[in-house]
């Protein structure tokens, strides 16, 4: 349960906004009229992504005078060529004009317009224009342009997809079929056309008629390279580079250079039966999960100038969303990163008129599983279907010998290599070269080869050695390149943190992958005198799968502040071998990559054959069919494992996937617009883009209730019931009973017990869940199944986090002297006291920065500080100045803020003492400014101008109860901070935070 939280930004807007994202009939206030201005304000410019008011065409239900409404229905695509679609297109195209008139400016400024998924454009802006926008009642949101980047031999066996029994065959009647009809659409890094995985197959007439019927895209040859020609499999491909930096050695057009989007398409849906090699040698047959389905690319990531991946703006990956939904595809693929806070960002908006549209949205879950914090997983929004990383069992064990009789077994493919001279990289190090560059076996120390290759290793050293290089930075690869330029003969990878993944990479010389103890005991025998070592071959035995993926990122979703469980589910992401595009890959057109990228394509393209099957499926029914027959067993009917420890469902959310029991779910867990919608306002997000009293009008629920496949509570306190709906999509009535397994240290009751649902109805039910003796602040899990007579089993996984109280976060007010109330609910029976602390005025630290030049200043915090705060504020800066804030202590990061404003808030709750450095850029705004940083250090006393009462009460677990917050006599122009401490007599059980602005 959340309790209400003022957000820190609220801006003036009007309930038009309410159509804008909702797409529902609601009567708009009166907004005064925006006068137009006469010329550009003037000022450096800035790439930023504006929302207008106005529902896209993909949820646009009707209201505006004339103008039919262009919301498909259920199964259909958004039809934006047709009568109705151009003549609402136009409307939005005059809604945009309206707007950049009125800060003096026309579409000719515009680089990117979108009208299907997301109604806006994307401009080069000033920063007083911004601050107009803003300001603007014609303007729901405005976000600075983002940088975000890139995050199968057995893969398909291991998933039960081929073969005789498979689905494939049982389902659909062979490879060829499954996936017919359905467009997957990849945005990535782009498409290597000539692909095998991607080559024209054959198709019945019907089927050509029913992709005609609702391809709507196009095929861009490209500026550059050989032109991109289109098939019968490769539909349509596109590229997005207005706000990209194109190095030289990149394609001007959608083919792919980095190979990460052509891994990412043929994963979901290349060819079945494709004949693999890497570096020569065969490596199998690949296939993508929907071989039937035609693929969409579209290339919104360019290859980055040091060639460590691909990236791209967040203004042409919504641009790429919005022409992909508009163009027909029936799913979108995207392995890239995203917010791990925030479900009201451009992407994620656009996402959400996506699945509006009925577009099924799989995305990965990123790749920061040895993170240390509370959570790491990106894409927290209930509308897409967040994607963890696990293995599959190819067996690639492989074994180093040393000279001293030990073994280490680790992971690696390739050759054999020994007995030979085994060394540190250190040992070998050329003259120069820094010893971290060394360390890593950097191929090239500056990885710049402008100016030529400077080599970490010396070859008169390293020749004929097996070197042990360390993990980091640099691609694994680059490693082995290294080794074998200065004539290594093999390379043993050793990682450096127990939370490492092991990869079995295809190097350029035979090499073992070892984890961090084995590493660190094979680098210690190596720096001894007349060591040697032999490389194994590989065994190839199948092995115990799936387990976690180290660097898979875990949840829950910070966005819902732990009431909604992410990631959803978990599908292969390690040593996934498929197509790649040879500039990229060291001249192969197939490799082996890992990341929660690779995880991604094998839900789209399930996902996709979930579609064929049940056409009208709502993207949600998908999604929860998917995670409803998730299992949480690997092939030996073993937990599946985490480093070693049982995974939970933190990890891996419902489950890995299990695509042959996904078609026949027995019940569903349905949601659309309205359930997202009240969501987004249950955890107080959809205010910061919409005007204020807009979820007044939309509803609100408290973020544990939203109809999802999966049960989480953040912070139960006490007892806390939830709700949820199923619906039968059998062709029969079913009698369903609840089997549920409490977490520990709970008792869960589920009402009713038993479920009799007519096919094709729905039916609520209750789950109530009280704390008998769980830990405070540790999630503890669970499950509950409904079983129906039929042997039907639908299982959502359950993960609460109990805490001794749930207290209002925070609130934010703007007079020098007034009440707030806030909201407790106790975990506990007995008597709570209430304690202020502060309230403190900020002090300011001025810090001279230019854009191009950062600046810092150094912050002390005292011991015994309760809260800390480093802020910079709107009304210290010129009107559309957007400041940026990093906080680190000992070099550490500590905490960040980068929104689109120069209102930005880091927060450190119980900091440790010491010096804090706070970075300041100066995103956009004036050329040079002194920023006023203040720093606010609450400690454990009141200060005279806060007051908490009562002081004391007493509750009864699980009742809410109320604490007023009251200040007086503070100075206008000062920032407060300050905070009620809440006790059960003996212990703090919560705080809220008290900012006043006056």
């Amino acid at each position: 349960m959340r309790p209400t939280a003022s957000p820190h930004r609220s801006r003036r807007r009007t309930a038009t906004a309410v159509v804008a994202v909702a797409g529902l009939a609601l009567a708009p206030l009166v907004a005064a009229a925006t006068s137009p201005a006469s010329a550009a304000p003037t000022g450096q410019k800035a790439r930023y992504i504006v929302q207008v008011a106005g529902a896209p065409l993909a949820s646009y239900t009707g209201g505006e005078s004339g103008l039919a409404a262009t919301k498909p229905a259920a199964g259909k695509k958004v039809q934006r060529d047709s009568a109705a679609g151009k003549a609402y297109a136009g409307h939005l195209r005059g809604k945009r004009s309206s707007v950049l008139r009125s800060i003096g400016s026309s579409e000719s400024a515009v680089t990117r317009t979108y009208d299907v998924a997301f109604n806006g454009f994307a401009a080069s802006l000033t920063p007083a224009q911004v601050a107009q926008l803003q300001k603007s009642p014609q303007v729901l949101r405005v976000w600075k342009d983002e940088e975000r980047h890139a995050d199968t031999t057995t893969t398909p066996t291991f998933l039960g997809l081929d073969g005789p029994t498979g689905v494939w065959q049982q389902k659909f009647g062979g490879p060829d079929k499954a996936g017919q009809g359905i467009i997957v659409g990849d945005i990535d890094s782009g498409i290597w056309p000539e692909s095998a995985s991607f080559a024209a197959t054959s198709q019945t007439p019907a089927e050509a008629a029913a992709i005609k019927a609702k391809w709507k895209g196009r095929c861009d040859a490209g500026e550059s390279g050989t032109p991109v020609v289109c098939n019968n499999k490769l539909i349509g491909a596109r590229y997005y580079k207005d706000a990209a930096t194109v190095i030289p050695e990149e394609f001007v057009s959608p083919r792919d250079f980095n190979g990460h989007g052509t891994h990412t398409a043929s994963t979901a849906a290349g060819n079945n039966g494709v004949d693999a090699s890497i570096n020569g040698s065969p490596v199998g047959k690949t296939s993508g999960m929907a071989p039937g389905a035609r693929i969409a690319a579209y290339k919104a990531l360019w290859e980055k100038a040091d060639h460590s991946g691909a990236s791209g703006s967040t203004s042409d990956l919504v641009k790429a969303i919005d022409d992909a939904v508009g163009d027909g595809v029936d799913v979108i693929s995207y392995s890239i990163s995203g917010s791990s806070t925030y479900v009201v960002t451009a992407d994620e908006l656009a996402f959400l008129g996506a699945a509006d549209a009925g577009v099924f949205v799989s995305t990965s879950a990123g790749n920061s599983g040895d993170t240390v914090g509370e959570s790491s997983v990106a894409h927290n929004s209930p509308w897409t279907m967040t994607v963890a990383a696990s293995t599959h069992d190819r067996g690639v064990a492989k074994t180093v010998t040393l000279g001293n009789g030990q073994k280490y077994t680790g992971v690696g493919v390739g050759g054999t290599v020994g007995p030979a001279p085994v060394m540190t990289a250190a040992s070998v190090a050329a003259s120069g070269a820094p010893a971290q560059a060394v360390d890593l076996c950097f191929s090239d120390v500056d990885q710049d080869a402008s100016n030529g290759v400077q080599p970490a290793l010396d070859p008169a050293k390293a020749a004929g050695k097996i070197v042990v290089c360390k993990r980091g930075s640099n691609a694994r690869i680059d490693k082995s390149a290294a080794v074998k330029a200065a004539g290594g003969v093999g390379m043993v990878l050793a990682n450096t943190s127990a939370s490492q993944s092991l990869d079995a990479d295809f190097h350029e010389v035979p090499t073992v992958h070892l984890d961090s103890t084995a590493g660190a005991a094979v680098l210690a025998y190596a720096a001894t005198s007349g060591a040697t070592a032999t490389i194994g071959a590989t065994d190839t035995s199948a092995v115990r799968a799936p387990q976690m993926a180290g660097f898979s990122s875990y949840g829950p979703a910070l966005a819902g502040g732990g009431d909604l469980l992410k990631p959803d589910i978990t599908a292969p992401g390690s040593g996934v071998i498929a197509s790649v595009a040879p500039p990229g890959n060291n001249g192969n057109s197939f490799d082996s990559y890992s990341g929660t990228s690779m995880s991604t394509p094998h839900i789209s393209g399930i996902a996709a054959l979930v579609k064929q099957a049940h056409p009208t499926w709502s993207p949600a029914a998908v999604k929860s069919s998917l995670m409803t027959t998730a299992t949480t067993l690997d092939n030996e009917g073993k937990p599946i494992q985490r480093a070693g420890k049982d995974a939970t469902p933190l990890d891996y959310g419902a489950g890995h996937v299990r695509p042959a029991q996904s078609f026949n779910p027995g019940l569903v867990y349905d949601a659309g617009i309205t359930d997202w919608l009240k969501y987004s306002c249950g955890i107080d997000q959809l205010q910061l883009v919409t005007e204020d009293g807009t979820c007044d009008q939309i509803g609100r629920i408290d973020p544990s209730d939203l109809n999802y496949p999966s049960i989480a509570i953040g912070d139960l306190a006490g007892t806390q019931t939830v709700k949820r709906t199923v619906t039968n999509v059998e062709g029969r009535a079913t009698q369903y009973t609840a089997s549920v397994q409490a977490p520990a240290g709970f008792t869960a009751t589920v009402t009713p017990s038993t479920l009799t649902i007519p096919p094709g109805q729905s039916r609520s039910f209750t789950v109530t869940l009280t704390r008998t003796s769980a830990a405070y602040g540790k999630y503890a899990f669970g499950s509950l199944t409904w079983k129906g007579n039929r042997g039907q089993e639908v299982r959502s996984p359950i993960a609460v986090q109990a805490v001794a109280a749930a207290v209002t976060a925070e609130t934010v007010q703007s007079t020098p002297s007034g009440t707030a109330e806030l909201s407790v609910r106790p975990g506990f029976t007995g008597t709570l006291s209430a304690s202020p602390v502060g309230l403190v005025a900020g002090e300011v630290h001025v810090s001279p920065t230019t854009q191009s030049q950062d600046s810092s200043v150094q912050v002390t915090i005292p011991a015994g500080t309760k809260v800390a705060r480093l802020a910079t504020y709107d009304a210290d800066v010129p009107a559309g100045t957007d400041i940026d804030l990093v906080v680190t202590k000992d070099g550490h990061q500590v905490g960040s803020s980068g929104g689109g404003t120069a209102e930005e808030v880091v927060t450190l709750q119980d900091p440790a003492p010491g010096t804090y450095t706070v970075e300041v850029d100066l995103f956009s705004g004036p050329q040079a400014l002194d920023v006023k940083v203040n720093s606010f250090a609450v400690g454990s006393a009141a200060a005279g101008n806060l007051t908490a009462t009562p002081a004391s009460q007493e509750v009864t677990i699980g009742a809410s109860a109320t604490v007023a917050a009251s200040w007086s006599g503070l100075t206008a122009g000062t920032h407060y901070l300050g905070a009620v401490l809440f006790g059960d007599g003996s212990n703090e059980v919560g705080r809220s935070l008290i900012t006043v602005n006056p």
